[in-house]
């Protein structure tokens, strides 16, 4: 499944080819989110023209939203996207965390929670939505909600979440986890950690498919757990490494406490399955997890903040709804190659003004040119790393941003 080609000699960087019955990814690579079983804004035929390589669909929300009876009827994601390119499923993992602790915690949220003792000395947040057990977890689901009364639970573990995801048919699938809060205590996130241990043997155990499954390291942001948890992962008949966690900004963690992480876990690690970072996606978090060694990264951030009007380009990110734009005949960013920029030269005021209006174009195209960039930004690592001078192309890069 995954070759190894080529090894930086300055830090952990690698090129590598994880051959799919899809087809192969060229990595190190990002993995663009279709949550849905689709890139929201784009059409199918808008995909290609991205330079896209793999897909990353969520499993707890197509599980909800199909039904079981819609389930047993799904032609697979492949098809339903209308794309033959490879394509993974998370386990429904995450929405342990994000319907639970994130919420109960108020991770993700503004203000944030300064530190893990505020955390344990208060009262939730707001109430999660899920209930963890030794065997699985139990979410209220809100679809089945009346009024005023909590919808009814729903329960998913890693016997069921290998079965859903066997029927939506990605070429790669992930094990069952419970990812931990990055407030939690040591003790519940080695409770956490062993959970996911052991619901990784049953994922194992419950597959049955010939699709390649990936399991996660886990351990939360305390380094004996790190190691502990990729020294088990790593040690099990995965055929890839997925590492978990609530990391980034967005979930009170920083970039500086995700790069100590990866040093911690890596070392101990197999060299020849691929890994894959969960949820990491911005420029800086691309170029040093390359750097630690990651293979593909997959993230909301080139979908999710280009319908909120944020464009990334190779000198940063430019919120394209601010006035200054409204009279800015250039395009989005001489020095991309995407269509948007490239053949249909789009300027920022027209786009701009797009937005404005609320013409659904506008998130299409902004959409188009961002998930181009990161696809753009990652070859040109992998061309930076096969001509010997990745380090150099970091610095230069994360200078122009600096500045």
């Amino acid at each position: 499944m995954f070759e190894l080609v080529h090894k930086d000699t300055r830090s952990r960087a690698r090129i590598g080819r994880i051959t799919t019955p899809h087809g192969v990814i060229e990595t190190p690579s990002y993995v663009i989110v279709g949550t849905d079983a689709a890139v929201r804004c784009l059409e199918p035929e808008d995909i290609p023209k991205t330079n896209t390589q793999a897909i990353i669909a969520n499993t707890y929300h197509l599980w909800r939203s199909l039904g079981d009876e819609g389930l047993a009827n799904f032609p697979g994601v492949h098809k339903e996207m209308q794309w033959n390119g490879p394509i993974m499923t998370d386990s429904g993992g995450f929405q342990v965390f994000s319907m639970g602790a994130s919420r109960e915690h108020g991770v993700g949220k503004k203000p944030q929670i300064a530190d893990r003792k505020s955390l344990i000395a208060d009262e939730p947040v707001e109430k999660g939505v899920v209930r963890v057990t030794e065997s699985g977890v139990y979410f209220d689901d809100p679809s089945t909600s009346s009024g005023n009364n909590n919808g009814e639970e729903v329960y998913l573990d890693a016997e069921l979440s290998m079965k859903i995801q066997e029927q939506l048919d990605a070429d790669i699938v992930f094990a069952f986890d419970e990812p931990s809060s990055p407030l939690h205590d040591k003790e519940y996130t080695r409770d956490a950690m062993e959970r996911t241990h052991r619901w990784a043997v049953r994922s194992l155990e419950a597959k049955t498919s010939l699709q390649k499954i990936y399991g996660i390291v886990q351990g939360g942001t305390f380094e004996d757990l790190r190691k502990e948890s990729a020294e088990y992962i790593g040690a099990l008949p995965f055929d890839g490494i997925g590492i978990g966690g609530s990391f980034g900004s967005s979930f009170g963690s920083s970039t500086e406490n995700t790069l100590k992480e990866l040093e911690w876990t890596i070392p101990f690690l197999p060299e020849r399955k691929p890994r894959h970072l969960l949820g990491m996606g911005k420029i800086a978090d691309l170029f040093y997890g390359v750097e630690a060694g990651i293979d593909t990264f997959d993230c909301v951030i080139p979908t999710r903040e280009a319908r909120h009007k944020s464009l990334w380009t190779s000198r940063g990110r430019m919120d394209i709804g601010k006035g200054v734009h409204g009279t800015d005949g250039g395009v989005i960013a001489e020095d991309c190659g995407c269509p948007v920029c490239a053949d249909l030269r789009v300027e920022r005021r027209e786009l701009h003004q797009m937005f404005k209006i609320k013409n659904p174009e506008a998130g299409r195209l902004a959409t188009i040119h961002n998930v181009y960039f990161f696809n753009d930004l990652m070859s040109q690592m992998r061309d930076a790393l096969r001509e010997g001078r990745f380090g150099e192309f970091k610095g230069e890069y994360l200078g122009r941003l600096a500045k």
